[in-house]
């Protein structure tokens, strides 16, 4: 199994003791005893590891594990080997969840890469600016003037932060960072290599003076408990700001045009791009490599499939996907009633040969 090497090594623990951690119930209380050293999936698990199962796509390796011990739901229950003990779980995958972060805690939030307590020698910072205690500042960081950084806030190697910015308390801005013109609430996480605040792409295209370029005088606003993705860019707005919405989860390599409102919660998988002043609603999940268009509203629980290309408006609680993106049954119908298209002209006598 993949080793924990970089972070702390799992504690021992019985599987009585994981039951009640992960209010699971053992099947067999007379395996109570037995000792529990890691975690581990199906496939790479031994003797000593909990694993768990709730996909009957993996049932080859349920049947083939050497785990010690397994959080399976009830109806699955039936198909774990005689050798694995059970732990029953209505919601196996959070049940295991829960018991990775009790035990891999410092894997969650990133710490200082360099150790540190406190503000490295290299660091270049402004007199005006205001850190609160027990913020840490990695070497080859600068900090420009007025900037504000809450308490317990991890500011990473070589970032830059431009004048006014603000940073609440408990966040973490990971290494080569650059962030201006931008409001950072508490608990959010940025990965490294983000461009947070820099000019949003606007123009008059095509003038008898080239393309004239629309100053951008807005900010970006990142409210609390929200997550940034490693290479991510917000460009910050032109005549009004650009939002991310409380504990919106935003993963690597999107890009975030000027003016863009995201809702509250939402799911943004990797390279999604957002064209500007568009309108995303709360709880919405957006595939990786989705696109979509300037101006549009994304209604409250829309949900859009991997790379698709959203040109329309799509209403709350929305299923859509495609090129361009439609509702997903209609999608569904015409790639089927395409394919149906292909399958009777190749069938046709008259069609031999025209390949």
């Amino acid at each position: 199994m993949a080793q924990p090497t970089f972070f702390k090594k799992s504690p021992e623990a019985t599987l009585a003791d994981i039951a009640a951690l992960t209010k699971a119930q053992l099947v067999d209380p007379s395996r109570g005893g037995h000792v529990i050293t890691g975690i581990a999936s199906l496939d790479e698990a031994g003797p000593m590891h909990l694993a768990f199962f709730d996909n009957l796509k993996y049932a080859d390796e349920l049947r083939a594990t050497k785990a010690g011990a397994c959080l399976v739901s009830p109806r699955f229950e039936a198909q774990v080997p005689p050798h694995v003990a059970v732990l029953r779980a209505a919601q196996p995958f959070r049940a295991f969840v829960g018991l990775a972060r009790e035990w891999h805690a410092d894997a969650l939030r990133p710490q200082s890469w360099f150790g540190n307590d406190g503000i490295a020698p290299s660091a270049v910072i402004d007199p005006s600016a205001r850190l609160e205690d027990d913020v840490i500042v990695e070497p080859l960081t600068v900090i420009g003037p007025d900037v504000e950084i809450g308490s317990g806030t991890v500011i990473g190697a070589g970032v830059v932060l431009g004048p006014g910015v603000k940073i609440g308390r408990d966040c973490n801005v990971g290494a080569r960072s650059a962030i201006q013109c931008a409001l950072i609430g508490n608990n959010v996480l940025i990965h490294p290599g983000c461009s947070i605040g820099q000019d949003g792409y606007g123009f008059i295209f095509f003038g008898p003076e080239g393309h004239l370029k629309v100053p951008q005088t807005g900010r970006v606003l990142i409210q609390n408990n929200v997550e940034v993705g490693a290479g991510t860019t917000i460009d910050r707005g032109s005549l009004r700001d650009t939002v991310i919405g409380e504990g919106t989860k935003i993963d690597n390599q999107v890009q975030i045009g000027h003016n863009v409102t995201i809702g509250r919660n939402c799911l943004l998988a990797a390279q999604i791009g957002l064209a500007g002043s568009l309108t995303i609603g709360d709880n919405v999940a957006l595939g990786a490599k989705v696109g979509i268009n300037n101006h549009l509203k994304i209604g409250d629980g829309a949900q859009v499939t991997a790379m698709s290309g959203v040109k329309d408006d799509i209403p709350p609680n929305g299923r859509w996907g495609g090129f361009f993106a439609k509702p997903t049954k209609q999608w569904f119908k015409e790639i089927i009633a395409v394919e149906r298209l292909v399958r009777d002209s190749k069938a046709d006598p008259k069609d031999e040969g025209r390949e």
